[in-house]
């Protein structure tokens, strides 16, 4: 195989960014008068769940038995959501969150090689453009052929949607790309689009199932030895 596209998952994979995503969505609730908190562990158990609205859900759904939603549950989610986005953004924008070891470099060597690069993450374009504006610069965009990200299509990850959305893009084969994945979710996704997938785990992912994972790392601090896996001359 000659590798033509390398498409990258973003929370967790370009950067550690779950916590920032935590401790945001616990200053929205609270700004909202809500009593709700969620720690280390109970987070953990959330992120079985894509997408922050949809996380929210599935949080009132399985975790608050006896709550009497609100008359517009929807919007309320939706307002809840666009908080705890306003937070986290604020922290990107302040550097409070880099990309993680290698990524930089990558993202760097792959260009110069001529090597396609794509986004797919379930996470919102605002997101993306706070975090990538200060990890790459202000033209971060133009590096990227496809920016496939929050609700471009209908079903997120563990779905292929997002994968085969940015395939469709590249008008590339799933054989001429890889993945960069760090949960059993995204693995699930990148391989329902036959992609095949790369792995680098975070301390929220380290214990989940990567069953048919290319391989598993814990980062890309080691790009001499991951370029030799994927076939990359920089």
């Amino acid at each position: 195989m000659t590798l033509k596209a390398i498409i990258f998952d973003v929370d967790g994979t370009l950067a550690d960014t779950e916590d920032g995503h935590r401790k945001s969505f616990n200053k929205a609730f609270a700004e909202n008068g809500l009593d709700w908190n969620w720690d280390v562990a109970l987070y953990d158990k959330l992120l079985k769940v894509t997408g922050g609205k949809e996380r929210i859900k599935y949080f009132v759904s399985d975790f608050l038995k006896g709550y009497t939603k609100p008359e517009n549950f929807d919007d309320f989610v939706k307002h809840l959501h666009a908080i705890k986005t306003g937070h986290y953004t604020a922290m990107l924008r302040e550097g409070s969150i880099p990309l993680r070891p290698g990524i930089k470099q990558l993202i760097n060597d792959a260009r110069k090689a001529g090597i396609t690069l794509a986004i797919a993450t379930t996470t919102t374009a605002e997101n993306v453009t706070a975090l990538l504006e200060v990890g790459l610069g202000k033209d971060w965009a133009s590096y990227f052929a496809a920016n496939g990200c929050g609700d471009i299509v209908p079903l997120k990850k563990p779905a292929p949607d997002i994968y085969n959305w940015v395939l469709n893009e590249l008008k590339l084969a799933p054989q001429d790309c890889i993945a960069l994945e760090d949960s059993y979710n995204g693995l699930r996704s990148s391989l329902a689009a036959n992609i095949k997938t790369y792995i680098t785990t975070n301390p929220y992912t380290l214990k989940q199932d990567f069953t048919g994972a290319a391989a598993v790392l814990e980062d890309l601090g080691d790009l001499p030895s991951f370029y030799k896996m994927i076939g990359l001359r920089a």
